[in-house]
């Protein structure tokens, strides 16, 4: 089967977009994130997207969505066009996944974080990548009469990108980082990375590419810690003939201990600082950011 994915060419018009996800409230982390996006777009005469990658079901919430909204008119930053949910879109990452699955590029995988753990702790040498112990590939060399019978038994899986086949598929990557040039990728590092699973049918990393290929993103702006995941992205934008944008990493913001600021360690929400009538400007110094200086 043939996927219809999204291939139109980078547009002249410089385009940036934030992406939040609604599984929480936004912080001044995102605030950062939205605003230099947004300031960059304008200063271009260019265009701003809101996204909502509200992939995960089960972790996104129609309040938090709604208060992402709103911090964007309290922040005073308008987007341009529709905002585009990806709850709305699953069939076309459905044929994304259907391509791959054709080119023998994806396994099914029907391990447990428990078992992922239980495989590196015996290994002993397990590689680590970016973001830890890397998949031990332990479902890739299952045969594909014995995975069919799991997934038609209803055992739970996800499906993995057959990292080492797909790089040596396109060849060596690389990306232009703003201001630093040329920085080759090694997608392999990571090793068989997710791209769906049974209850979110489409990864943070096949998603994104896929929606800043349709939508024309010019420009990723995003956190630092987030550079790692563009070897990933390079490589599935490669495999599926999508536009190579530039991307720009920028510092995050962090509190008084130095850690960076998250939802999940109860970072202060811009809902709490708006309802509590601090301007965006303030709130901003406290966190040492002087926007007139950027």
């Amino acid at each position: 089967m043939q996927a219809v994915t999204p291939n139109p060419p980078l547009p002249a018009q410089l385009v940036t977009r934030f992406a939040p996800s609604p599984t929480g409230y936004l912080h001044l982390g995102h605030a950062f994130a939205a605003w230099r996006a947004w300031r960059r777009a304008r200063a271009d005469g260019g265009r701003f997207l809101l996204r909502i990658e509200n992939i995960d079901a089960t972790r996104a919430r129609p309040e938090y969505e709604a208060a992402i909204l709103e911090d964007m008119r309290w922040l005073g930053l308008d987007w341009d066009g529709p905002v585009r949910r990806q709850q709305a879109h699953l069939a076309d990452y459905a044929l994304v996944l259907e391509d791959l699955r054709a080119r023998e590029l994806l396994y099914p995988c029907f391990c447990t974080r428990a078992d992922i753990a239980r495989e590196v702790a015996a290994s002993g040498q397990a590689p680590h990548g970016p973001d830890g112990p890397v998949y031990p590939g332990t479902c890739a060399t299952l045969s594909p009469r014995i995975a069919a019978a799991r997934i038609e038994a209803g055992q739970a899986h996800c499906w993995r990108l057959r990292t080492a086949r797909a790089a040596a598929l396109v060849g060596p990557l690389d990306y232009e980082e703003e201001g630093q040039g040329r920085v080759t990728c090694d997608p392999g590092a990571h090793g068989d990375v997710v791209l769906a699973r049974k209850d979110c049918p489409g990864s943070y990393h096949l998603c994104v590419c896929h929606d800043d290929a349709l939508q024309g993103v010019t420009l990723v702006m995003r956190g630092e810690e987030l550079r790692p995941a563009t070897d990933i992205h390079r490589l599935i934008q490669s495999l599926m003939g999508w536009p190579q944008p530039v991307y720009a990493h920028h510092r995050l913001l962090t509190d008084e201990r130095g850690q960076k600021l998250s939802k999940r360690d109860g970072a202060l929400s811009l809902k709490t600082l708006r309802e509590a009538g601090i301007t965006p400007a303030e709130a901003f110094r406290r966190a040492g950011v002087d926007l007139a200086q950027l």
